[in-house]
């Protein structure tokens, strides 16, 4: 239900030769012979300017198991340049949403057939990556066997192990690393770093082998962190959302107010699964819960308006779709090396991870100790989301567990202006940032593509946001 994105931006180890040179290669890892890296260089497609390389193509993290990605080389100065990673969310949705709607090279034109470039991409100042997970999800294919955001982190660390051994990749090792995402990324950026960090941690111990994976800063917009505070938050959103105003009638209000704090409502289900945690019997408890609040919180705030887009009724056209009719082309999946047919959210991804009640899980403790770690992070909402809505974001940050929090609770809202116009209104405590974007739905960078890469240009510059 919620779309989620993430962006890892690598840095190109090649030059772009002149013209798209379509020719698969294979990099088969040490690590065992079904683990592989198969990819198309310079296909054409998308990423038209002059010299800038590309890459697109499977990591291949066991038989029967091929997870897509698609790499674009900064524009200026790749061999330097930052390494992004974006993930899309879901969970089962795919980061060709991120790509081509949001932050990616070019946008699709409304012929469903050319691009045009884009200008705000994300790859003018740093190499990017976009990986469809968990496999299953857009071209990625085969067996998926991830039930959890717990168990897509492992398979996420695999893919690295395999992207960071590999020759087109390992330079990209000692780049800064910042790991991008929205909507459910709320869940995947702190499991996933976390676990990163984890296995670093085994790997300096010697109790395993394998690649660091550093991660220099973590940015999550729109995120779905914490279940208790973001479904009091559809309550509060939908009484008055800032900015926009009351979204609902009294009425319906009044019903979302009681199947909040009911005997048995959405709170005490979601205290329920918290304190089931991993038990055996958790998984029963978590989608009970997550199934009454999606029904009695999230769908009553939403109403007949766009849940990423509270402007827009639920026909929004707006980002359009263009892409998916450009990525259904035979023609465009044989240059760039698919092997399926693109998938933007199947439903068999997010099954698995609704039979374990995956939605109604917490990952503010994570997200409160990487914050405490003093790593560089971003959390960032368009305000006028409603599924993911800058007030729950803000409520789970300020609850979070870190140094900061006091001094965090305590921070005004001062406004970012870019050439003296207002974008945004901003809090920083050291190097943690929250940012609600003005005028922005659930995909910021697709409303807000100038404030969107100015913003993401601070953070890698390890920045505190500002104007400008």
């Amino acid at each position: 239900m919620r779309v989620f994105s993430a962006v890892v931006a690598l840095s190109a180890s090649l030059l772009a030769t002149a013209g798209p040179t379509p020719v698969s290669h294979k990099f088969t890892s040490k690590l065992q012979q079904a683990v592989s890296l198969r990819f198309v260089n310079n296909s054409g497609i998308c990423e038209t300017t002059p010299g800038v390389h590309q890459m697109s193509g499977y990591v291949d993290i066991g038989t029967g198991m091929s997870m897509w990605f698609w790499f674009f080389a900064a524009r200026t100065a790749p061999e330097t340049a930052p390494f992004t990673l974006w993930i899309n969310g879901g969970p089962g949705c795919a980061s060709e949403i991120g790509l081509f709607q949001e932050n990616g090279p070019c946008t699709v034109n409304s012929d469903g057939k050319t691009t045009t470039l884009n200008p705000n991409s994300w790859n003018s100042v740093s190499n990017m990556i976009y990986i469809d997970q968990p496999i299953g999800t857009g071209f990625s294919h085969g067996t998926d066997t991830v039930n959890s955001t717990q168990s897509a982190a492992v398979q996420f660390w695999q893919a690295f192990q395999i992207l960071f051994e590999s020759g087109e990749f390992a330079q990209y090792q000692s780049r800064e690393f910042i790991f991008a995402t929205e909507s459910y990324g709320g869940h995947y950026g702190p499991a996933f770093v976390t676990y990163f960090n984890q296995q670093n941690a085994a790997i300096a111990a010697g109790k395993i082998t394998g690649v660091p994976i550093v991660v220099s800063a973590l940015m999550v917009n729109n995120g779905w962190f914490d279940p208790i505070i973001q479904n009091l938050a559809y309550l509060q959103f939908a009484t008055n959302a800032p900015g926009y105003g009351q979204l609902q009638s009294n009425s319906v209000l009044a019903k979302m107010n009681t199947s909040y704090f009911s005997a048995n409502g959405c709170l005490a289900q979601e205290t329920a699964c918290y304190n089931a945690g991993n038990s055996s019997a958790s998984n029963a408890i978590c989608i009970k819960a997550d199934n009454f609040c999606v029904d009695n919180l999230f769908v009553p705030a939403v109403g007949n308006r766009d849940s990423d887009d509270l402007r827009q009724n639920s026909s929004a056209a707006f980002p359009p779709e263009f892409y998916v009719k450009y990525l259904g082309q035979a023609s465009v999946r044989t240059a760039i090396g698919a092997e399926v047919a693109y998938g933007e959210c199947p439903d068999a991804p997010f099954e698995l991870f609704a039979k374990t009640g995956d939605d109604a899980r917490t990952w503010l403790p994570q997200l409160g100790a990487l914050a405490n770690s003093t790593m560089k992070i971003l959390i960032w909402a368009g305000d006028a989301d409603i599924n993911c809505n800058w007030l729950g974001g803000h409520a789970s940050v300020l609850a979070m567990d870190w140094y900061g929090k006091a001094r965090l609770n305590a921070a005004t809202f001062t406004n970012m202006t870019i050439a003296g116009s207002p974008v945004a209104a901003i809090k920083n405590v050291d190097n943690f940032s929250f940012a609600r974007v003005y005028a922005a739905g659930h995909e910021v960078p697709a409303f807000q593509p100038v404030a969107a890469l100015e913003i993401f240009k601070q953070v890698i510059a390890m920045q505190q946001l500002h104007s400008v």
